[in-house]
């Protein structure tokens, strides 16, 4: 299986825009699929329907308010494993519908972070909630990248050792006790930590750990 011509073209996601949001479609029922992106459309949103994975993975991502309503029984890959290599897509919730629920399968669904699981024959309103409640969380989603994105930009901005630095200081570490972790002087921490909030663009010591715990590194150095 090749999934490269859906990497390939990542780079270029932030370029596309979209007036609507779009619903991705893939399922391997033909009568289904159709009945599928007449229901979208009749909701005001862009309707892209996909017969199989691989189809779909070959469509290049877009980083645009999105879901996925997704078969768990296809003809390639099933619908779970292709969960799974969609899972880094966070601004595209995943919306499971199956003509054969078991308790297992839902779970393990769930779990890997589908917002919801139906069962076939599945009324239009409950779907079109469902796909309304997933196109929310996209845009959500989309909203918080846009604004951690900018914050990314700045720590990539610094050097490793300005990172050991931050890491250190952010827990809660003295400067003193940054300097005998990582075998430097007390005067060359207090010049990698100038330049950390200065590169950081932070004004305060709390506003350098609220920044960190936006980036999620707080949780990595507790771990």
């Amino acid at each position: 299986m090749n999934t490269g011509s859906a990497s390939s073209h990542e780079s270029k996601a932030s370029a596309n825009s979209h007036a609507a949001p779009i619903v991705f479609v893939v399922d391997g029922d033909d009568s289904g699929r159709q009945s599928l992106e007449l229901l979208i459309q009749s909701a005001g949103w862009q309707a892209e329907v996909f017969a199989c994975a691989q189809e779909f993975l070959s469509r290049p991502r877009v980083l645009a308010p999105s879901c996925l309503v997704l078969d768990v029984t296809l003809p390639d890959l099933n619908g779970l494993d292709l969960q799974k290599l969609v899972a880094d897509r966070i601004e595209m919730p995943v919306i499971f519908i199956t003509a054969h629920a078991d308790v297992r399968t839902t779970v393990r669904v769930l779990k890997a972070g589908a917002v919801d699981f139906l069962t076939k024959p599945i009324h239009n309103e409950l779907l079109l909630g469902a796909m309304r409640h997933a196109i929310e969380r996209s845009n959500a989603a989309l909203r918080h990248e846009a604004q951690i994105r900018p914050l990314r930009e700045r720590y990539a901005s610094l050097s490793r050792r300005e990172r050991e630095v931050m890491g250190l200081v952010v827990s809660g570490r003295l400067n003193k006790e940054v300097g005998g972790e990582l075998g430097i002087s007390e005067i060359t921490v207090q010049a990698h930590r100038g330049r950390v909030m200065q590169k950081m663009r932070a004004d305060s010591l709390a506003g350098l750990v609220n920044m960190a715990a936006r980036l999620s590194l707080t949780r990595s150095l507790q771990g």
